[in-house]
């Protein structure tokens, strides 16, 4: 089976409108489909953490006092689920995936570019209506999780209005999952082998696999729990003899892999930064590999870790604390990868590197408390406490916003052929960092404290460490503002970067930057050793 890129989807995207129009467009070009993702995902990003601001400002205090309770569920319903399904996923697989993964196979586009355009237009209006579902009377309260009963007993027409918007959702994520697959394995130049590819090729393959894996049965289950709200069937209502755990099992077969479906694309997005950045090769490529399919399997049976409060046998506990006790092994691989990559090397102290070690610093910290939480009598105490929200926390932004922001300073070049201020992203990162560790670190004390997860209203002995909290919510916020004015600064003034500012050997930065259409003048280079700094390159063009 042989897959090529159509002659007419080239005549069309020569065809298609120019300048910043293009982004507006059904545009089939892999780099303009990228943007788009990005820009749309953060426009998703600013709405996810206004609403973000909002929980940390009523939880400032003790009492119910800035917004009524319903009004409090809701806006956390839509904070996770803007930023897991508009902000993250989006994001680290659609925007860094389509601008990238052509680049790194030698291709010059993705395999299906109109699937392509299609799995990003589903966004924009899955995304409205999402935040519009806030807006009708019973809004969605039921948390991102959307279990029942409570998501079926609830006011009704909100809780739908979010279903079929995460349906959409997870439509795009399939059809790029499988367009991902697609181009990695079928479209690569020949002469390139599999294990010549970026790390981030890999990272890809192995999301699209949980995608096209995974995805699919949370759309079954939030089809069967459609039915139960409309149609008043018993999948999942006790009342009619439905079984909520069997929701709970099917919702985190998705949903843990979910959590990799995040993570596994920044990891190969921080091993393209580092050797760039510290002047040497990636320590471990093969170990890296295997790491990632091991994170793969492993992550697709870990999922009652989540709910060993849920009457669970002992049997079933055991087994997957073991099995969530394995899939450290891979990860923390991956961290001494990343460490050794650094020891000895150059390293630039810029901001995209900067970014990217807060990354490490963050998700070895948040792997730390995965581990605890994968035993038994530790989550039973923890369950459902504020210590869970920090580690949720300390894995999806601590490491993939961090990694989304180092990725953004670091191929910025790339898109624009402008370089960004150090000094801003300097402020930015700082920002960033000490805000991000204000809100979250204090969030372990008060877990295992006691604290509910998810409430309006707790315990006044827990005031004051809410309140660091939610200071540092707030400098969070404010490290937008210099990120913001980097970028339009940067864009309208920068300095020219020229083609290949950091001397990078990957082959996205083996043409000009911004890059043409076809994405190279001539046929694409072959480069056999993507992270040959301080040895021999092997590169024909």
């Amino acid at each position: 089976m042989t897959i090529s890129i159509d002659s007419k989807d080239s005549n069309t995207k020569s065809l298609q409108p120019k300048g910043w129009l293009r982004y507006f467009s059904f545009s089939l070009d892999h780099k303009v489909i990228g943007i788009q993702y990005l820009i749309c995902g953060f426009l998703f990003y600013l709405i996810g953490g206004t609403l973000a601001s909002a929980i940390r400002i009523e939880l400032a205090s003790p009492m119910s006092d800035f917004m009524p309770r319903d009004v409090y569920n809701q806006v956390l319903t839509l904070h996770g689920t803007i930023m897991i399904f508009l902000w993250i996923v989006p994001v680290v697989n659609g925007a860094f995936g389509n601008y990238l993964i052509p680049f790194y196979v030698g291709a010059r586009d993705m395999a299906f570019p109109r699937l392509n355009a299609v799995a990003f237009w589903l966004i924009p209006p899955s995304g409205l209506m999402l935040v519009a579902s806030y807006f009708v009377e019973g809004a969605a309260q039921a948390g991102w999780t959307a279990y029942p009963p409570l998501s079926i007993t609830t006011p009704q027409s909100g809780q739908i209005i979010w279903i079929m918007s995460v349906l959409l959702l997870g439509g795009s994520s399939i059809f790029g999952g499988i367009n991902f697959i697609a181009t990695i394995i079928k479209l690569r130049r020949p002469g390139l082998k599999l294990m010549q590819l970026p790390m981030y090729c890999w990272a890809m393959l192995g999301t699209s696999l949980l995608v096209v894996l995974s995805t699919p049965v949370l759309a079954g289950t939030l089809i069967l729990l459609s039915f139960d709200i409309v149609a008043h069937t018993g999948f999942f209502n006790p009342v009619l003899g439905g079984n909520v755990v069997v929701y709970q099992h099917l919702f985190w077969f998705y949903s843990h892999p979910a959590v990799y479906i995040m993570v596994l694309p920044a990891f190969g997005l921080v091993s393209e930064i580092l050797p760039v950045h510290s002047r040497k090769p990636l320590f471990g490529y093969t170990t890296m590999v295997f790491s990632i399919m091991g994170i793969v399997v492993l992550g697709l049976v870990v999922w009652a870790h989540h709910m060993f409060t849920s009457g669970t046998p002992p049997w079933m506990r055991l087994f997957f604390t073991i099995a969530t006790a394995f899939i450290a092994v891979p990860t923390g691989i991956k961290f001494f990868n990343w460490v050794a990559t650094l020891w000895g090397g150059k390293i630039s102290i810029n901001s995209a590197m900067l970014f990217s070690c807060g990354f490490i610093i963050n998700f070895v910290f948040g792997g730390i408390t995965g581990v605890a939480l994968a035993q038994v009598p530790f989550d039973i105490h923890v369950h459902d406490t504020y210590f869970v929200v920090a580690h949720f926390h300390y894995i999806v932004y601590g490491g993939t916003v961090f990694i989304i922001f180092s990725s953004i300073y670091h191929w910025f070049p790339k898109v624009t052929g402008k370089l960004m201020s150090e000094k801003l992203g300097i402020i930015h990162f700082s920002i960033t960092f000490i805000g991000f560790n204000l809100c979250f670190a204090p969030q372990h004390w008060l877990g295992l404290n006691g604290m509910p997860r998810r409430v309006a209203e707790y315990d006044p002995q827990f005031q004051f460490v809410n309140q660091i909290s939610s200071v540092g919510a707030l400098l969070m916020a404010i490290s937008t503002i210099p990120f913001l004015v980097n970028i339009f600064l940067s864009i309208k003034n920068g300095k020219d970067s020229g083609d290949n500012p950091w001397n990078a050997l990957t082959p996205e930065w083996l043409t000009s930057s911004p890059p043409p259409v076809e994405n190279w003048e001539g046929e694409a280079p072959l480069v056999e050793e993507p992270y040959g700094y301080g040895k021999p390159i092997n590169q024909e063009n």
